[in-house]
């Protein structure tokens, strides 16, 4: 399969991407829908092409006036899902907030605000001007303080676009209180800079103004299907987003290719999968928050409940100088497939990450085994030496969700590298007998993760119950796998096999809700920052309230349910490998 991989089709969808504008819902992303759709049906791919209507905002326009202590105008952009202020504009006094700039991927999505008595100014009825990108965490807290409208000093040259609701996908009755009241804008660091300095000698009076198309939209969901041989019932789904900012080559047209070239070779070599591959495109990624892959998730949830075995991410592989595999995003219960697949697909060593709540994984609260989201990045030292910030895709190119993603940014020998890597992983998932997933990987998580927060919490609550459910579940998984060992030689389709696989998509479905999410399953999280073991993170508060006071009883209230949800699960959990349901 390796062998059969090729750039031809490949050079052939970045060259037609490299002028689309594939902004969701648009004639543009039709057209890449069914340039895609065209070379499966040449090569006999079974396909469907599905046209769902999508809860998206599309920027239009934006401009900043500074009108006294003298008039200028400031370049602007609005991230989508900003409020629109129509033919008005929001009018107001400028206070300076100060966030800092994110130091590493990692925190990119953080929010960075000072806390109570810490923040410097009085926000509430003001025009806050802080740095950063728009993310959802940061304009929800200011916007929570009572802020009239956000500028944001992006941190180069360039105006990144972006999105800043935390509804993921469309909203529905729980989340749509949730979408953002207040004109949110982006100016570079040039700019922002100055304008700073002019609000720090004195009262700064500014009127802003944003225009977005709001509304539902029909888009085009592109899903190909390779029918595997001895198990066609569960499949692997591995997907990216076809819609971008400009035309997107690094993020995600790239992506796109890869994608195709996938459904190509693992068609041609249909006979040798054991499992079903699903391979998708999504709109509404950038303008919808993730509205594609959500949409996707809410319709097929059953199907994807009771047979999808993992799902893989694929987004900005095959950029310029992105040489390395360091802070890959994958669940701890499938970091030694990564880690092995990449070594062996293109000798690379690699390092990950708990995946981010972002990048199209919309199904943890289904309970799904994730892995990879961006793949190859620049090394550390280059990015330096080249004066780069941290960005969230482009293989760490800083061109990201600007204009100037352009056809420069791609590099096809990485993008070949990248293709061998998701090749091999994905092909190991299809094709091993027990699906080659370590949840007793999860379960050191788990008992790290309480340890940690016990840590924080000290005297003021005690986690042991929990703590001597994970030691249980663990002396359990160590026998199940004891015992999976010995049937890896087995096929597919073997009777004892097949009953360990289901145990292990069952674990998959209680354990990663527990780890990443707090609104249960089939339902969807804030697109926020999502700690592990969720309900079990305000312990980290405990210690900067007074013992006994009220906020320390509202606090170990939470934590009391959170564990019982979190023991029930871990309890549910022992049943199932015990064999008990």
């Amino acid at each position: 399969m390796l062998a059969d991989l090729s750039l031809t089709d490949a050079r052939a969808l970045l060259d037609r991407f490299s002028s689309l504008v594939r902004e969701s819902g648009s004639r543009d992303e039709a057209a890449a829908a069914q340039f895609i759709a065209a070379r499966l049906r040449a090569w006999g791919v079974p396909h469907t092409l599905h046209e769902p209507e999508l809860f998206l905002s599309v920027p239009k326009s934006a401009s900043l006036e500074v009108r006294a202590p003298n008039r200028q105008v400031i370049r602007a952009k609005t991230p989508a899902f900003s409020a629109s202020t129509g033919r008005k504009s929001v009018r107001g006094r400028v206070v300076y907030v100060p966030t800092g700039y994110a130091t590493s991927a990692e925190t990119l999505f953080d929010s960075h605000l000072p806390s109570g008595g810490d923040r410097p100014v009085e926000i509430e009825g003001k025009i806050a001007l802080t740095e950063g990108m728009a993310m959802p965490k940061k304009v929800a807290d200011l916007s929570a303080l009572g802020a009239k409208a956000l500028i944001f000093i992006n941190p180069g040259t360039a105006i990144h676009e972006g999105i800043c609701t935390t509804i993921w996908g469309a909203p529905d009755l729980d989340t749509i209180g949730r979408l953002p009241a207040i004109p949110v804008i982006a100016i570079n660091r040039p700019d922002g800079e100055a304008l700073r300095r002019l609000v720090e000698a004195g009262p700064v009076e500014v009127s802003i103004k944003t225009k977005l198309d709001e509304g539902w939209k029909k888009c085009p969901v592109l899903v190909a299907e390779i029918s595997g041989s001895d198990d066609p019932d569960r499949f692997a789904l591995v997907h990216g987003h076809l819609d971008s900012w400009h035309v997107g080559i690094g993020d995600n047209a790239t992506g796109d290719a890869a994608l195709m070239e996938l459904a190509r070779v693992f068609w041609k070599h249909r006979g040798q999968l054991r499992r079903t591959v699903r391979i998708a495109w999504w709109p509404g990624h950038s303008t919808g928050r993730y509205a594609g892959s959500t949409w996707y998730a809410d319709t097929f949830a059953r199907e994807l409940d009771e047979q999808c075995v993992a799902q893989i991410n694929v987004d900005s592989p095959g950029c310029r100088w992105a040489t390395e595999y360091t802070g890959i995003s994958w669940m701890s219960e499938t970091v030694p497939l990564c880690q092995a697949a990449i070594r062996d697909a293109v000798g690379n060593d690699s390092s990950g990450e708990r995946p981010h709540q972002a990048g199209d994984y919309s199904f943890n609260n289904i309970g799904i085994s994730s892995f990879y989201m961006l793949l190859s990045t620049m090394p550390d030292g280059l990015q330096n030496e080249k004066g780069y910030y941290p960005v969230g895709g482009c293989g760490g190119n800083i061109q990201w969700h600007t204009e100037d993603d352009t056809m420069e940014l791609a590099d096809e020998q990485i993008l070949l590298k990248d293709l061998r890597v998701y090749a091999v992983s994905l092909l190991r998932v299809l094709n091993a007998p027990v699906h080659p997933f370590d949840f007793r990987l999860v379960a050191a998580e788990f008992a790290r993760t309480l340890e940690a927060y016990q840590d924080r919490a000290g005297a003021g609550f005690d986690f042991g119950p929990a703590q001597a459910a994970v030691r249980d579940l663990r002396a359990d998984l160590e026998g199940f796998y004891r015992r999976s060992e010995e049937l890896q030689r087995r096929p597919v389709r073997d009777p004892e096999v097949q009953r360990a696989c289901a145990v292990i998509r069952r674990l998959a479905r209680i354990l990663v809700p527990l780890n990443f999410t707090r609104d249960g399953r089939f339902r969807h999280d804030p697109a926020v920052p999502i700690p592990p073991l969720p309900d079990l993170a305000p312990a980290q508060d405990l210690a900067r309230v007074p013992p006994r006071s009220h906020e320390a009883r509202i606090i170990q209230t939470s934590l009391l349910r959170g564990m019982n949800r979190l023991i029930a699960g871990l309890r549910l959990a022992r049943a199932i490998v015990g064999g008990e349901m």
